[in-house]
């Protein structure tokens, strides 16, 4: 039984009593006074007793166990890829792209033929700003647009899915035309594409598509309209079906590239016509010297082939393309155009890039940043565009072009090019009506990307 202290405190003050009482004698009425005295003060303990006998008896509660803190959410990973590129745990991501391109150009032609002979103009090339980015579940985006020389104009802006090697996307894309169109204008090897690539109009186009990409293996195909900036024309009904395949084997550091393309396009429209044309690799100007103007059709077919190898520091490419013209009522015409190139990257170590069927981008393994002087690329390319058969007479151009790349850092691009031309039977004569002569060409960009 727990002690009782105010009680042992009232017993031992009892007990003290007697002897004090012996000590000094009291009389009758104080002896009463004591008695009653220490009747009240034993009522109190008794009362402080019950109390404490109460507050003790009750059972100290304990803090009830609080709930496990919930696990926190992982923050988002954030990685520099000329840009800031955030990803989520949960498969999202988000990349702001872009690129710019400013040109200094000049051309060289005989008298009468671009006016002051061409001279020296500068322009932005390219000025691309958009996003692109993945969605949990195998979903992929792009969007971005041209904001170059004052006016708008959509590129790449589609939507894929494909957590595999099949992937499928809609949107406007590029419908899957030759090596050199589908390598990036940011990592071609000069500052203007093969001839055919811009005389026979290959531009991006609304469509659906699919693509199988396996180890060493590349088959694209899809079915296209027009492009963005022609959708509301009612007059433009155009269909196309699109198919590329490419073999991409690799073998120890040698990387090969063969591949074929075809493409099947009806225009839609009994009133439909077409024209095909090439600036002399001047984009300052917009005079074409060789130029088939307008003549009817109904459909096109164009089929390509192409092959390239990367060994080292060297690499070469050529492709070849024809594109055939359906007419009503006339002989069909088919058109060439074709081009071969060897180049070698002058600093060790550097190599050309090549990525899922195209060329990539050129990384210096010793960047400015570290002390290096980048990657320098050397390269010389013979391009050939025919644009007469059939009776239609539109020219034709060769042309020599050498060009000087120069990478300091991975997102930053130099490229000075020269360019020879030949042209025979000439859209535009020169002053004194000679349709066959030649013109020099030369330009440097200045490019960054991210």
């Amino acid at each position: 039984m727990r002690p009782r202290p105010i009680a042992a405190l009232l017993a031992t003050t009892m007990l003290a009593m007697p002897g004090a009482a012996h000590a000094q004698a009291m009389d009758a009425e104080e002896a009463a006074a004591l008695r009653a005295e220490l009747a009240t003060l034993r009522a109190k303990v008794e009362t402080l007793e019950a109390r404490l006998d109460a507050a003790t008896a009750q059972p100290v509660s304990s803090p009830a166990p609080s709930a496990p803190p919930a696990p926190a959410e992982p923050a988002p990973e954030i990685a520099w890829k000329g840009a800031p590129e955030i990803k989520t745990a949960d498969g999202w991501s988000f990349k702001p792209r872009g690129r710019m391109q400013v040109d200094v150009v000049g051309l060289d032609t005989p008298a009468g033929v671009t006016g002051a002979r061409g001279g020296l103009a500068t322009e932005f090339r390219r000025v691309y700003l958009g996003v692109d980015g993945k969605i949990p579940g195998g979903f992929s985006y792009r969007v971005e647009a041209d904001f170059a020389n004052n006016a708008v104009e959509l590129t790449d802006v589609y939507l894929t899915y494909g957590p595999g090697p099949l992937s499928v996307t809609v949107g406007q894309v590029k419908p899957f035309w030759s090596l050199d169109e589908m390598t990036s204008d940011l990592f071609t090897s000069t500052m203007e594409r093969a001839a055919f690539s811009q005389a026979f109009g290959f531009e991006r186009r609304v469509g659906l598509s699919a693509q199988y990409k396996g180890k060493a293996l590349l088959l694209q195909g899809g079915i296209f309209g027009a492009n963005a900036d022609d959708l509301l024309d009612d007059s433009n009904d155009s269909v196309s079906f699109d198919g590329r395949a490419v073999w991409m084997p690799k073998l120890g550091e040698t990387q090969f590239h063969l591949g074929g393309s075809l493409h099947l396009r009806d225009l839609g429209n009994p009133a439909a016509t077409v024209r095909y044309r090439s600036r002399p690799f001047a984009h300052t100007t917009d005079m074409r010297l060789v130029d088939t103007g307008e003549f009817d059709a109904k459909g096109e077919r164009g089929m390509g082939l192409e092959a390239a190898v990367i060994a080292g520091p060297f690499h070469a490419a050529g492709e070849g393309y024809w594109q055939t013209v359906r007419r009503r009522g006339s002989t069909d015409p088919t058109y060439f155009g074709g081009y071969a190139e060897l180049g070698m990257v002058l600093t060790p170590g550097d190599r050309r890039g090549y990525k899922d069927g195209a060329f990539d981008r050129l990384k210096p393994s010793r960047p400015i940043t570290e002390g290096g002087i980048g990657a320098i690329e050397l390269n010389a390319r013979y391009d050939h565009l025919d644009l007469n058969d059939a009776g239609l007479v539109g020219g034709r151009q060769q042309a020599a072009l050498l060009s000087l790349v120069w990478a300091p850092i991975d997102f930053v691009r130099l490229t000075a090019n020269y360019g020879k031309l030949w042209i025979d039977d000439a859209r535009v004569a020169t002053a004194t009506g000679d349709r066959d002569y030649t013109a020099d060409t030369f330009g440097l960009r200045t490019q960054i990307d991210f």
